[in-house]
């Protein structure tokens, strides 16, 4: 199989993986846009027999980094219209759900939201996901059970701010 052909296989996940990680359908299109485009442009880096998903999946990591790193330096940003998008289905508690799910994804830190979704939605194993954000494996199961925690206590509606403390005046 071709390079280019390993790219374009991987496209699905690249857009599953950046719909979750940045929550905006339009911002995730031009994160995969953008990696897409940097990864032909670099394909001859690759290495073949190598594992194209990884590689494909740290210029992801790495342009989104970037970019948040841009955004801290930025003043905030307000959407003018609000595109809310409502799916009109036969299980709308699934549909509360989910939205509950993705939202709370957006409340994490992103550290903890990237190792949850790449674990989580695209099954990469620690030491894949370890490689991809470069970071050691133990780091990736400390995130991952920190991730799950803090969103399972969301979904739960439970506080994720430090209890048992009190204020000394």
């Amino acid at each position: 199989m071709e390079p280019v052909d390993l790219v374009v296989a991987e496209i699905p996940r690249l857009r599953r993986y950046a719909r979750a990680l940045v929550g905006d359908v339009y911002r995730a299109d031009d994160l995969v846009q953008e990696c897409l485009a940097r990864a032909l442009s670099r394909l001859r880096l690759w290495k073949p027999g190598t594992n194209m998903r990884a590689w494909l999946f740290t210029i992801m990591h790495n342009l989104f980094v970037n970019d948040c790193r841009r955004q801290q330096s930025r003043p905030d940003e307000f959407e003018l219209t609000e595109n809310v998008a409502r799916q009109a289905g036969d299980d709308a508690a699934y549909h509360v759900r989910l939205s509950e799910l993705m939202a709370g994804l957006q409340t994490l830190v992103p550290e903890h939201r990237e190792v949850l979704l790449l674990v989580g939605i695209e099954g990469m194993s620690y030491q894949e996901v370890a490689k991809v954000l470069g970071v050691p494996k133990g780091t990736v199961m400390s995130r991952l059970h920190r991730g799950r925690e803090k969103l399972r206590k969301w979904m739960d509606g439970e506080s994720t701010h430090a209890t048992g403390l009190r204020s000394v005046k």
